[in-house]
């Protein structure tokens, strides 16, 4: 009986199946991210095809699949940013800017904790991207300083000649540990002098990284409040399970005691901003609680749900549980500054504390290093979508003025992102309809109501 054929086709390498193994068997790992089973199927066919090509050894190999597992995995994961950055409407980074198009932004320089040198890099990064021109207010021998450690001074008389930037002088600036109150005081600090540049029709809009107490007082008395509107109210993006779409969330920090009528005005304030900013077609407004029915709640709660449930001029979602909250049932959620706080700097600390626990539970030795190859790049993105510093920065909502305040440990980056933010507001016409609220009447018993 003749001998039988050996099969001459090409076997996967024993490090190949080894990974494949590994990756399906850890494949529940990425439904933290939504895509497990899109996710298994693509390694295994990316495993397989690059078995197909063993010929150089081991290493080459698990090389070789690394690299083809990062090229496929990596766009599976939305980075918010870029839905932050261009899929508000914003102009597309690669097609030229007309100087033309360039609104003026009044920017804090002294504000935040690493101002004024990270800031202004931030700045020059944005009028590079973005059609803005910047009015960059800070004290000149910290400014002076901070340009010459950053080696920014070229880029800087580049923007400078091309009249991107224009610098502001200004006085002793408000310190991040100082009461609000003391920008009554300190008449010229940055803060003050960029809200008058918006007061004054030189900018479109302002941002500030700065002690948010105070930037919400000088808001308050150079810009004023809008009429029908007794508090202003900070307004945060957070991420929702769908990467296409965030929520609005407000207040987070300006109101620690609030009253019924104020989250009815701030569900007013946020269903504009979720329209004409987010462009929400009919933005779903919920109200923060502890359950969905409507007698659920403190007595915060239970007064204002028939103030939401009345209202007609958008569609109240009823009560929004913690859990819901990033869901992507509603588009706008309102509570009381102390809670919406709280949420904030939870969600902050998400992301980090997600990637840190998956790196500990990921598998020793080489089969750890093999799946960290396919998943780090993914859970940095996750970090960053949970990560609300880099969204940027929160529009201060009820003030005459686009105001965004930024976080205070804002670097280049979150600047950058800011001001996004701060020209989708101006380029909207957000202000222009929210200054037509002020002149509706409201079947919630005269809640707004002219002057």
């Amino acid at each position: 009986m003749p001998p039988k054929e050996p099969d001459r086709r090409a076997k996967p390498h024993r490090t190949i199946r080894r990974l494949v193994i590994w990756y399906r068997r850890n494949a529940a790992v990425t439904t933290l991210v939504g895509t497990a089973t899109s996710a298994a199927n693509t390694a295994g066919s990316v495993a397989g095809s690059v078995a197909g090509a063993a010929v150089s050894g081991a290493g080459s190999m698990a090389g070789a699949a690394t690299s083809a597992a990062h090229t496929v995995l990596q766009p599976l994961v939305f980075d918010p940013l870029r839905r932050l950055q261009r899929g508000l409407g914003g102009p597309d980074e690669n097609a030229p800017i007309n100087d033309a198009d360039r609104l003026w932004v009044a920017v804090d320089g002294m504000g935040g904790d690493h101002a004024p040198g990270p800031i202004l890099e931030g700045c020059l990064q944005a009028v590079e991207r973005l059609p803005l021109r910047v009015r960059f207010v800070a004290e000149p021998d910290r400014l002076r300083t901070a340009v010459a450690e950053l080696e920014l001074q070229a880029q800087l008389d580049h923007a400078i000649t091309r009249g991107w930037i224009q610098l502001v002088p200004s006085g002793p600036s408000v310190g991040m540990d100082e009461e609000a109150t003391v920008v009554r005081r300190k008449r010229d600090a940055s803060i003050n002098l960029a809200m008058d540049l918006v007061k004054q029709g030189q900018a479109t809009a302002v941002y500030s990284a700065g002690n948010s107490g105070a930037v919400m007082a000088s808001a308050i008395f150079r810009l004023g409040r809008l009429k029908g509107i007794d508090r202003p109210a900070i307004g945060a993006l957070f991420p929702t399970r769908d990467p296409e779409q965030q929520v609005l969330v407000l207040d987070v920090g300006a109101n620690m005691d609030c009253k019924p009528e104020w989250l009815h005005q701030f569900a007013l304030l946020g269903n504009i901003y979720s329209r004409d900013v987010l462009q929400v077609a009919r933005p779903r407004v919920g109200l923060v609680n502890i359950g969905e029915e409507e007698c659920k709640g403190n007595d915060l709660c239970q007064r204002t749900y028939p103030l939401l449930a009345a209202e007609r001029r958008f569609l109240f979602a009823g009560n929004c549980e913690g859990r819901d909250i990033l869901s992507g049932n509603f588009d706008v959620v309102v509570c009381d500054g102390y809670t919406g706080n709280v949420l904030l700097k939870f969600l902050e600390s998400v992301g980090s504390v997600l990637l840190d626990v998956i790196k500990v539970e990921l598998p020793r030795g080489r089969r750890g290093k093999v799946g960290s190859a396919f998943l780090i790049n993914n859970l940095r993105r996750i970090k960053k979508r949970l990560d609300h510093a880099e969204h940027g920065g929160a529009l201060l909502l009820g003030v005459d003025g686009v105001c965004v305040i930024g976080h205070g440990s804002s670097k280049a980056l979150s600047v950058l992102s800011a001001l996004r933010l701060a020209h989708s507001a101006a380029n909207h016409g957000v202000m222009e309809d929210l200054h037509a609220l002020s002149g509706q009447s409201s079947p919630a018993a005269g809640v707004i109501a002219c002057g």
